[in-house]
């Protein structure tokens, strides 16, 4: 592609733009031309004529008058012509002169934007066409075009910080792997005990594995995509099949629990919807502490349909709360713990995200966190 004077001139924006005023110039031009050869035609035309075979004294010479208008027309018309000719090229060159010279001034914010676009590269991202000094429509371009890359830089930070928590994550329980198995195939008295319990830890961190990486494709998957399947699901259905999945952990840690689960149908994904419902309720019992409470709502409005779930815990700052739903960030708990994999949350904002519905968290009181999900009610 040309642009902006590079390759083939002709194909370049300026000299289209000063062709194309150029050939503007030029017809206009010629019109005017033509209307003035026609009207000094018309005028001569228009004067008195003199009676047939009247003679007219020139110089000494008796010419026919008629004869005479007829050259005099003759004579004005190409006095016309000769000098529209020369006006018209003057016309037409001072028009191409004048469109190279301001189309060059015009399309400078443009060469600007082109060449920082040129320069730019994922390591130089932080890159910017700034103020220009026009306020026309280049200028508002390059305005989109600044804060189209402040959105580029940003998805890539958070690529790169999303990948190299995923990398970490993944790191541990294959560290975990090899350091058992190092650990066994060294010893050389290893028993049938001592295989076994290489064999359980390595199942572990094997399963830890399985559950991140399954989380991190089912993230893939909805992170900022619509929803496939779409069929009236009632929260409070999909709480209860949740819960049975946590309920017998949540009665190991004597967490006491209040469900509030009136009907509240939306449309969606059951599928989705029964896992933003469940790792809602995982986080709950997980980040909970021995003897604590959990307390589940379902509310149906007339826009909207409410999933509420508030719970016990540790301290959260409230500057903190919205990181929560960023990957691999958990409440109080170093990256490298072994319960969960910090994708929750994300996962939660994503499915609501991908339903038209909207997620948000607040601490509690002396410890805990409440987290609000609202999805469009059925109809």
């Amino acid at each position: 592609m040309n642009v902006l004077g590079r390759g083939v001139p002709f194909r370049s924006l300026r000299a289209r733009i000063t062709l194309l005023a150029t050939l503007l110039a030029a017809g206009v031009s010629l019109v005017l031309l033509w209307l003035a050869w026609r009207l000094v035609g018309d005028a001569v035309a228009a004067v008195p004529q003199m009676p047939p075979g009247t003679s007219v004294r020139v110089d000494g010479v008796d010419v026919d008058a008629s004869a005479l208008a007829e050259h005099l027309r003759d004579q004005a018309r190409q006095r016309v012509l000769l000098v529209g000719a020369v006006a018209f090229c003057c016309v037409v060159g001072a028009a191409a002169i004048l469109a190279w010279t301001l189309t060059s001034r015009v399309l400078l914010p443009l060469r600007e934007i082109t060449a920082t676009a040129r320069r730019l590269s994922v390591e130089s991202m932080g890159e910017r066409i700034g103020g220009l000094r026009s306020r026309d429509e280049l200028a508002e371009l390059a305005t989109t075009f600044d804060e189209m890359l402040d959105r580029l830089q940003a998805a890539f930070e958070a690529q790169r910080h999303f990948v190299a928590n995923a990398s970490h994550e993944l790191r541990t329980p294959l560290a975990v792997i090899r350091t058992e198995l190092e650990v066994t195939l060294a010893d050389e008295e290893a028993d049938a005990s001592e295989l076994r319990r290489m064999g359980e830890v390595v199942r572990d961190a094997t399963h830890r594995a399985e559950q991140l990486v399954g989380s991190l494709l089912l993230l893939a998957r909805t992170d900022g995509a619509g929803v496939a399947v779409r069929e009236p699901v009632d929260l409070a259905a999909v709480v209860g099949s949740a819960w049975r999945a946590v309920a017998d952990e949540a009665g190991q840690r004597r967490l006491r629990t209040e469900f509030h689960t009136g009907q509240a149908v939306v449309t969606g994904d059951p599928a989705l919807l029964e896992r933003v419902a469940g790792n809602l309720l995982e986080n709950a019992v997980r980040h909970n502490v021995d003897g604590g409470w959990i307390e589940v709502h379902t509310q149906a409005g007339q826009r909207w349909c409410v999933l509420r779930v508030r719970s016990s815990g540790g301290l959260i700052d409230p500057v903190t709360v919205t990181e929560l739903f960023e990957p691999f960030r958990r409440s109080g708990i170093a990256r490298t713990a072994r319960s969960g994999a910090g994708l929750g949350l994300s996962i939660v904002r994503a499915a609501v995200q991908a339903h038209e519905g909207t997620v948000t968290a607040e601490p509690v009181v002396g410890g805990g966190l409440t987290v609000t999900v609202h999805l469009p009610a059925a109809h």
